[in-house]
C-alpha cells in the first residue's frame, strides 16, 4: 500500500532532446544568429543591412559575426527590472516559473540593502491594493448589481442607457448642491425683505395649483419671483448676483462634465471602434471568470459572453454583406435613402405645424377639467408627436439597409432633431409672449414639460407595457398578444426622453430654481420605473448592438447649448426698456444683470476696474486667441503623435506574430533536417553492415 502511495514524476526526455548533435556554444551561437533573422529585426534595419531568411543555413554554416548584444542585453534588463517589481499573479508565467521567480527575489533581497527591498515591498504592495481599492469602490456605486444584472439578460447596449440614466443623476444632485449654496442658502439666512409677503396656502389655492404651477407654487421658492434681495444687499454682494453666479455656476460646469465625457467617449470609441478588431480566441478561451462560484452570476457572465459574441458576429456579417453588394444594388439603394429622408422631413414639417397650432390656441374659459387640458395643450402635443414620430422613423429606418448599429444612431439623431425642434419652436413662442413676472410664466411652463414627461413615462409603464405583458402571459394565443408582438426595450427612444427632460430643466433653472431637485426625484423614479418595464416586460433582442455613449452626450450638448441660446436671448438687454420684463425676483426695479454687475465694477478699487476693462476689452482678445492657437497646437501635435505611436505599437504586434511564425518555421525546418541528416547515417550504416555480411558469406568476393 506504501508503494502505491508514492508517486515519482519523471520528465519523458525524447531521442532527439538526449542525442543532440549541436553542442552547448553552437546552440548559443544559434540562438543568436536566429535573433538576427527574425523579421522584426530584419524590418528595422537598413536594406543593405538586411538578409532574407534563405541564407540563415549559410550564416549558420560560416561562423559566428557580431550581433548587436548590448542594446539586447539592456532590453532584457529593463524587461528584467519591470517585471521584477510587478506582483507574481500578473506575471505570464507558469506555476514552476512562478516559484523560481519567487526564489530569485528572495536571494536578491538578501543581497540588496534593507531600504531597497523595503521599497521593493511597498510597490508591489501598492500594485495590489490599488486595483482592490478600485474594484471595492465601483462595487459601492448606486445600481451596480441591477445594472450587471441588465447587461447579462440584455447585452451592454441596454446597460449604456442605465449608466447614462445614473450620470445625469449625478449632475442634478450637484445642480442641487450649486442652488442650495448660492440662491436657497442665502435667501433662508437673511430673509426675503420686508416688504415680502408671508408664504402661506391661500383659500383660493387647489391640489391643481401643484400642477399647473400657479397660486401657492407660484409664490414658493420654486419660481423665479420668489427670490428677493432682502438684507444681502452689499455692492459685489447680494442675492442677485448670488442667483447669477449660481445660475453662470451650473450651466458653466455643466458644459465642462458634458464636453469631457464627449471627448472621452470619442476617444475611447476612436480606439477600439473600426481600427480594433475583436480577439474571438481570447473572448471564447480567455473570457470566463473562474472565480465564479455563485450559479446566478455563473449564468449572469454566460449571457454576457454569449450577447458580446453574438454582436461581433453581427457586424461581421453585414461587412460582408455590406462588401458583396453590386454598383446597380448600391444605386439603388442610394435612391431609396433619398426618397426616405424626404419623408423623414416631411413628416418633421407636419409635426412643428400641430405643434405651432397647439400653441396660438384660442383662450376661453371653460370647465376646470377642459381648462387644465388646454393648459397641457402645448406639452401633450410635444409628447404625443416625440412618442409616435420615432417609432415611424424606426420603421423607416428598417428599409434603409443599415447595420443594427447605424440604425439606432440614425434614429437617435432623427429623432433628436424632432425632440429639440419642437422644444425650440415652444421656447421661441414663449419668450415672445409679455406679462406680469414674464420669468414666473416661463418658468411655468418648464415646470408642466418636466411633469407630463414624467406621467407620460409612468403611464407608458403601467398602463401600456405591463398590462401588454399579462395579456402575453395569460392568453398567448389570442389575436390582441400575437398583434401586439415581443416587447422590447428601444434605447433610442428612452434616450431620446432622458435628453429631452435634461434639456427642459437647463432651460428652466434660471426661471424656476427647484427644477433640478425635480428632475433629480423624477430621473431617480424613472430609474426604478425602466428597471421595472425592462426586467419584467421586455425580452432580449434577437440582433445585438452597440449603443454610441458619445451620441448621448453629443445630443446633451446641443440640448445645452439651446438653453444657454434661450437664457442669452431672454437676458440679452432690448432697445425698448419696456421690453426688460424685470418687474419682480431679484432684478425688480427696472434693473437687469448688467446694471448690478456695473455697480459692483464701479464699487471695485481703481486697479481691479483697469484689470477687469482690460479683460473686457479687445486689446486680450489677441493675446487671447494667441494662446488658445498655442494650446491647440500642442494638443493637435500630441493627438499626432500619440496615433503613430498607436500604429507603431499596432506594427509591432503585427511583427510580434511574424516573429512567432517565423521561429516556428525554422523550429520545423531543423529539425526536418535532423531526421534526414539521421536517416542518411543510418542508411549507410545499414548498407555498409549489409557489404560486410555479403563479403562474409561469399570469400570469393
Amino acid at each position: 500500500m506504501e508503494d502505491k502511495k508514492n508517486v515519482n514524476f519523471m520528465r519523458l526526455l525524447s531521442e532527439e532532446s538526449t542525442g543532440s548533435t549541436l553542442s552547448s556554444d553552437s546552440c548559443e551561437y544559434y540562438q543568436t544568429e536566429i535573433f538576427d533573422l527574425l523579421p522584426s529585426i530584419q524590418a528595422s534595419r537598413p536594406e543593405q543591412n538586411r538578409r532574407s531568411p534563405l541564407e540563415a543555413p549559410e550564416a549558420y554554416q560560416g561562423g559566428p559575426e557580431p550581433v548587436d548584444s548590448i542594446s539586447h542585453g539592456h532590453l532584457s534588463k529593463g524587461s528584467r527590472d519591470k517585471s521584477s517589481m510587478q506582483p507574481l499573479r500578473n506575471l505570464a508565467m507558469c506555476i514552476q516559473a512562478k516559484r523560481g521567480a519567487r526564489e530569485r527575489r528572495r536571494m536578491q533581497i538578501s543581497n540588496i540593502g534593507f531600504w531597497e527591498s523595503w521599497r521593493r515591498s511597498q510597490s508591489i504592495s501598492r500594485k495590489r491594493v490599488w486595483p482592490q481599492m478600485g474594484q471595492m469602490l465601483s462595487s459601492l456605486l448606486p445600481w451596480q448589481h441591477t445594472f450587471h444584472k441588465i447587461e447579462g439578460r440584455f447585452g451592454v447596449g441596454v446597460k449604456a442607457y442605465f449608466v447614462f440614466l445614473r450620470y445625469l443623476i449625478y449632475l442634478n444632485l450637484l445642480h442641487c448642491v450649486l442652488i442650495c449654496g448660492f440662491i436657497m442658502g442665502p435667501t433662508a439666512f437673511y430673509g426675503r425683505g420686508i416688504h415680502s409677503e408671508t408664504l402661506r396656502f391661500g383659500g383660493n389655492d387647489s391640489v391643481l395649483d401643484f400642477f399647473l404651477g400657479t397660486g401657492f407654487l407660484d409664490r414658493s421658492p420654486a419660481f423665479f419671483g420668489f427670490y428677493t434681495r432682502g438684507s444681502l444687499d452689499l455692492p459685489c454682494l447680494n442675492t442677485p448676483l448670488l442667483y447669477l453666479a449660481g445660475i453662470l455656476t451650473i450651466i458653466l460646469l455643466s458644459l465642462i462634465i458634458v464636453v469631457r465625457r464627449t471627448t472621452v467617449g470619442y476617444k475611447h470609441t476612436w480606439m477600439l471602434g473600426k481600427r480594433y478588431n475583436m480577439n474571438v480566441c481570447f473572448k471564447i478561451f480567455c473570457g470566463w471568470d473562474f472565480t465564479i462560484h455563485d450559479p446566478a452570476a455563473a449564468t449572469l457572465k454566460h449571457s454576457f459572453i454569449r450577447n458580446d459574441l453574438k454582436l461581433f458576429l453581427e457586424e461581421q456579417s453585414f461587412s460582408l454583406k455590406k462588401a458583396q453588394r453590386t454598383l446597380g444594388q448600391k444605386v439603388r439603394l442610394y435612391l431609396l435613402r433619398f426618397i426616405l429622408n424626404l419623408l423623414v422631413l416631411s413628416l418633421l414639417g407636419g409635426a412643428f405645424y400641430l405643434i405651432y397650432f397647439s400653441i396660438n390656441r384660442g383662450t376661453m374659459e371653460h370647465h376646470w377639467l377642459i381648462n387644465l387640458v388646454l393648459q397641457y395643450l402645448p406639452p401633450i402635443t410635444i409628447t404625443s408627436v416625440n412618442l409616435a414620430l420615432p417609432h415611424i422613423f424606426c420603421k423607416i429606418s428598417s428599409f434603409e439597409d443599415y447595420s443594427v448599429t447605424v440604425q439606432v444612431n440614425t434614429i437617435l439623431v432623427r429623432s433628436i432633431f424632432l425632440k429639440l425642434a419642437s422644444l425650440g419652436i415652444y421656447l421661441l413662442f414663449i419668450v415672445q409672449k409679455s406679462s406680469t413676472c414674464s420669468e414666473n410664466q416661463f418658468g411655468r411652463e418648464m415646470y408642466k414639460l418636466c411633469i407630463f414627461n414624467f406621467i407620460a413615462t409612468f403611464c407608458n409603464a403601467f398602463f401600456f407595457n405591463y398590462p401588454r405583458k399579462l395579456l402575453q402571459e395569460h392568453y398567448p394565443t389570442s389575436l390582441m398578444a400575437r398583434l401586439s408582438g415581443k416587447q422590447y426595450f428601444l434605447i433610442p427612444f428612452h434616450v431620446l426622453d432622458l435628453v429631452y427632460g435634461q434639456t427642459v430643466s437647463w432651460v428652466g433653472v434660471y426661471y424656476c430654481p427647484l427644477l433640478p431637485l425635480i428632475g433629480t426625484i423624477f430621473l431617480i423614479a424613472t430609474l426604478y420605473i425602466k428597471k421595472f418595464s425592462v426586467l419584467r416586460c421586455c425580452v432580449a433582442e434577437e440582433r445585438m448592438f452597440r449603443a454610441s455613449s458619445v451620441l448621448f452626450h453629443f445630443m446633451l450638448l446641443l440640448g445645452l447649448l439651446m438653453a444657454v441660446a434661450t437664457l442669452g436671448f431672454d437676458l440679452y438687454p432690448k432697445s425698448d426698456k419696456n421690453d426688460f420684463r424685470l418687474d419682480c425676483g431679484p432684478f425688480g426695479s427696472g434693473e437687469n444683470v448688467f446694471n448690478v454687475t456695473g455697480v459692483c465694477v464701479k464699487s471695485l478699487p481703481s486697479p481691479a476696474q483697469t484689470a477687469l476693462r482690460y479683460l473686457a476689452s479687445e486689446a486680450f482678445a489677441f493675446p487671447l486667441i494667441l494662446a488658445e492657437i498655442i494650446i491647440l497646437t500642442s494638443y493637435v501635435s500630441r493627438g499626432r503623435a500619440n496615433q503613430k505611436a498607436i500604429e507603431r505599437l499596432k506594427d509591432m504586434l503585427v511583427m510580434s506574430s511574424s516573429d512567432k511564425r517565423f521561429l516556428v518555421k525554422q523550429h520545423t525546418t531543423l529539425q526536418r533536417s535532423r531526421k534526414n541528416a539521421r536517416r542518411v547515417c543510418s542508411t549507410a550504416v545499414e548498407e555498409d553492415v549489409a557489404l560486410s555480411r555479403r563479403k562474409a558469406a561469399s570469400p570469393c568476393i
